[in-house]
């Protein structure tokens, strides 16, 4: 698990309303906790606890650079006649199944409700993403290959 996935979990962590989370993993726990003083901040706290490796450690990384800026939707008078398809999880978003596969849906392409739109990684898991609405793709927001925050917009669909 490298920097960024914990990052992303810290986040979707507090963003929840979940008061702890422990995570346990072949070699690493994680256990975050979030609390509120009287005063009404927030704040976390997150402990991560590597078990001995039985193997050679791996040289360390330089340090995390910061996130690339998500895209940004255009302006809310161009998009009002559209639905977005937002990203129900944190992970990694991959517009095709598989690098020899073509992408599942591109600008123009017709959906319905139920048709697979991408998959996101998280966690080693790949889930589909499937639209709930039937329409017209006319804008892709986030590049394959691109970490997503829940409830990030993914897609524009015109339904008309």
């Amino acid at each position: 698990m490298d920097i960024r996935e914990i990052q992303n979990l810290i986040k979707f962590v507090a963003k929840s309303g979940a008061t702890e989370v422990k995570l346990e993993m072949d070699d690493i726990k994680i256990t975050i906790k979030t609390t509120t003083d009287n005063a009404g901040s927030e704040g976390t706290t997150t402990y991560i606890q590597q078990a001995p490796v039985s193997h050679q450690p791996a040289p360390l990384a330089a340090a995390p650079q910061a996130l690339p800026a998500a895209p940004q939707a255009p302006a809310a008078d161009d998009t009002s006649k559209f639905l977005t398809i937002k990203s129900p999880i944190i992970g990694t978003l991959y517009r095709k199944p598989s690098p020899d596969k073509p992408v599942f849906v591109e600008v123009g392409s017709t959906i319905s409700k139920g048709d697979v739109v991408c998959v996101i990684e998280a966690m080693k898991l790949f889930n589909e993403i499937e639209s709930e609405v039937s329409g017209k793709i006319v804008k892709v927001l986030v590049d394959d290959s691109s970490p997503v925050e829940y409830d990030q917009p993914l897609f524009l669909v015109d339904p008309s």
